[in-house]
């Protein structure tokens, strides 16, 4: 319909900066769906899968093509929280549904009919929801301290207020480089609020000195890793929580190389200590200390 399809550098760049974009706001997306799911922080192995889950798509969807992008979606995690629904199960149900109902195209004048006023009030609701959910993320942190306060306040007006002044007008066309494929990448990401926020507090947090408990990171290295600096009950509700289903970790557990591949979970029995019991040595009638290996 449209001709033989062509592939141009602006293009390809053009994407790329829409995808880095996407990727922060994915992984502010994996934080806030744990909290509200009431799971432990998602490990590094977790957001790597998430993140190439989110590539295949993207891939598959130009392969189709759809003409969009497959991200994750702060509307659904928003209703999380509304349903306190979080359980897999349902997750799955729900796409098979939406599938279904994508063949019938009756289904979609149906929520296509609905006013938008309502899906503004939903929209409204959810994602009041992911915000919250986000704020909430800091009562790790000293909020009393003014350095916290400086960052928190600074971040969020700048995040909000220059990616809509970037947005307005022809003020893009004061990003000028010699490369007008980076110019389009930076106007991209700089109009990005979640982005541009989030490389603000980023940059703030770490040129300004602060102690660890003072930045909250003492609680957010803790479970979040893929250490043994963990205990025993929390690597074992992360494994329940992040491992690959359906008995996927122990096929890659066979292969010792795998432990190098970013997104297969880690080999948690390596951490665990061996399980001590008391025996009574014949030779000197004493209680010994014996783990079994």
């Amino acid at each position: 319909q449209w001709g033989i399809p062509t592939i141009t550098v602006a293009g390809v760049f053009g994407m790329l900066a829409g995808v880095l974009a996407s990727m922060i706001e994915s992984i502010g997306d994996y934080y806030a769906c744990a909290r509200l799911a009431g799971a432990k922080p998602p490990p590094r192995h977790a957001i790597n899968r998430g993140i190439g889950i989110e590539g295949i798509g993207c891939v598959l969807a130009g392969m189709i093509g759809t003409g969009s992008g497959t991200t994750s979606y702060s509307e659904n995690i928003g209703a999380i929280g509304i349903t306190r629904v979080a359980s897999r199960i349902v997750i799955q149900c729900g796409a098979v549904l939406m599938i279904i109902l994508a063949i019938v195209s009756k289904f979609g004048a149906l929520f296509a009919s609905i006013p938008n006023p309502v899906v503004g009030g939903v929209f409204i609701v959810m994602f009041g929801m992911v915000t919250a959910v986000g704020l909430s993320n800091l009562q790790f942190c000293d909020m009393n301290s003014p350095r916290n306060i400086f960052i928190v306040g600074f971040s969020i007006i700048f995040g909000l207020s220059f990616p809509t002044w970037l947005r307005t007008g022809t003020n893009s066309a004061v990003i000028k480089t010699t490369v007008p494929e980076l110019d389009q990448i930076i106007v991209v990401l700089l109009s990005t609020n979640i982005a541009v926020g989030g490389i603000i507090a980023l940059i703030l947090d770490n040129i300004i000195p602060g102690t660890k408990e003072e930045r909250g990171m003492h609680v957010w290295f803790t479970g979040a890793d893929n250490s043994g600096d963990t205990s025993k009950e929390d690597r074992e509700e992360i494994r329940r929580s992040y491992d690959l289903p359906c008995g996927l970790s122990r096929f890659f557990y066979k292969c010792a190389c795998t432990k190098y591949l970013p997104f297969c979970p880690p080999r948690y029995d390596d951490f665990d200590e061996p399980d001590a019991e008391l025996i009574v040595d014949p030779e000197t009638n004493k209680e010994i200390l014996s783990t079994h290996l």
